[in-house]
């Protein structure tokens, strides 16, 4: 019987792949937090609904390989989200070098299907190279819907899809509701 997997405790989850590595520090009660600052956080992110989505079913490796090419990964993602539509050049030079260790190649399948296979140099790079691969997609599809959270405590990211691209929290029930109480007690104290 495979071991149980801890359940993922970060309060915001289901974001596309890279603001979900992204999204692995966070800040609750003004404690912080890092999901990879162990194997097994790691083995948390790797069952990730958002990391299945991406990769499928293939055998991923909770190992210090994988970890610090995730945490590289993530830096270079924090660099680039700072401006989305206007990124640092250092910020894309370190995103571009964890690109470089992939490629996605095109095939035919032998029932005449078109399709693709990711490449990457060794297996550890798997997870790290999907996840800024998929920020090259969430930056063509639309940048502006990428976020920080409004809240400037929250370090939390976001892929704004709702209809009118207004979201401004990582969530209404934590960020939102604390930002609506404070208006509400600042409201309260005007004479």
């Amino acid at each position: 019987m495979p071991p149980s997997i801890e359940a993922d405790p970060r309060p915001l989850t289901g974001e596309p792949l890279s603001i979900d590595l992204l999204n692995t520090r966070w800040v609750d009660a003004d404690c912080h937090h890092d999901l990879l600052e162990s194997l097994g956080g790691l083995t948390v992110w790797l069952s990730g609904t958002s990391v299945r989505r991406a990769l499928g079913e293939r055998p991923l490796a909770a190992d210090r390989a994988t970890l610090e090419r995730l945490r590289q990964a993530r830096a270079a993602l924090d660099a680039v989200a700072t401006d989305p539509a206007r990124p640092p050049g250092d910020a894309v030079a370190a995103l571009n070098a964890v690109l470089a260790h992939g490629r996605v190649r095109r095939l035919l399948r032998p029932d005449g299907v078109p399709d693709t296979d990711v490449e990457v140099d060794a297996p550890f790079w798997l997870p790290a190279w999907a996840a800024c691969e998929n920020w090259l997609r969430l930056v063509a599809d639309r940048p502006g819907r990428i976020r920080c959270c409004a809240n400037p405590e929250c370090p939390l990211h976001f892929f704004d899809v709702s209809k009118n691209g207004t979201r401004r929290w990582c969530s209404m029930s934590g960020c939102g509701n604390r930002a609506k109480a404070q208006r509400h007690y600042e409201r309260g104290r005007r004479p």
